[in-house]
C-alpha cells in the first residue's frame, strides 16, 4: 500500500501574498537544562496546506468545524494539468474520475499550475463536486481568486488548498484532508496525505 503526503511543511510553506509567516518559539529546551522541549507556534489557518470553508467568503456559512468529515476524507481522483480549466476539461475530468472509480468524482484534486476557472466551478458545482483541491495557494485565478472561491463556497464546495502532488500519478486514491477542529475557522491547516487504491 503506498501512502503519499501530500502537505506541506508548516514552517517552510508558502503563504499567500499578503498572509502571516508561520512562526514559532521554543518556550523549554532539554538541550538549555529544561525538563522537556516545548514549542509555541502562529499562523494564519490559510498558511500551507489548508482547508477553506464557507465561511471564509460568506457570514452565514459553514465553520471548519461544522464540515462532516465524510467531506474531507473518502475516494478522490487527481487529474493532472498545466491548462487552465475550460467547461469541457472539467466535464472531461470528472467522466474520466467516473470511468477510474465510481465514487470518486466526489473529490477532485488537480495536479499542475491549472487554474479552476468560474466556468469550471459551476461544473463542479452542477457535477455535484464535495471538494476541490489544487497546488497553488488558492483556486482561482492567484491575482484575482473571488469569484471562483464564491461560486464553489456558496454551494458547500470545500476547498483543499496548497497540495503537494509531484510525486502522485493521476487516478483514484483514497483521501484523508481532514481539518485541525478550529471553532469557528474560517479554515484550517491539514495534513493531507492520498493512499494508492
Amino acid at each position: 500500500m503506498n501512502i503519499y503526503d501530500i502537505s506541506q511543511d508548516i514552517y517552510g510553506c508558502s503563504v499567500y501574498p499578503g498572509d502571516p509567516v508561520p512562526k514559532k518559539e521554543v518556550l523549554c529546551s532539554i538541550a538549555n537544562g529544561d525538563v522537556c522541549n516545548l514549542t509555541q507556534f502562529s499562523m494564519c489557518a490559510h498558511n500551507g496546506t489548508h482547508l477553506d470553508a464557507p465561511y471564509h467568503f460568506f457570514d452565514n456559512g459553514k465553520k471548519i468545524d461544522q464540515l462532516p468529515l465524510k467531506q474531507t476524507v473518502g475516494l478522490a481522483y487527481l487529474a493532472e494539468t498545466d491548462v487552465d480549466l475550460t467547461k469541457h476539461s472539467a466535464e472531461k475530468i470528472i467522466t474520466a474520475a467516473r470511468v477510474a472509480y465510481p465514487g470518486c468524482e466526489k473529490k477532485i484534486l488537480i495536479k499542475g499550475k491549472a487554474v479552476v476557472t468560474e466556468e469550471a466551478a459551476q461544473v463542479f458545482v452542477t457535477s455535484g463536486v464535495e471538494l476541490v483541491g489544487v497546488e497553488s495557494q488558492t483556486v482561482g485565478p492567484f491575482d484575482a481568486p473571488m469569484e471562483v472561491h464564491k461560486i464553489l463556497l456558496s454551494a458547500d464546495v470545500v476547498l483543499l488548498e496548497g497540495l503537494r502532488l509531484s510525486e502522485v500519478k493521476e487516478g483514484p486514491y483514497f483521501l484523508s484532508a481532514a481539518p485541525l477542529s478550529l471553532g469557528d475557522g474560517d479554515g484550517a491547516p491539514t495534513r493531507a496525505f492520498l493512499i494508492e487504491i
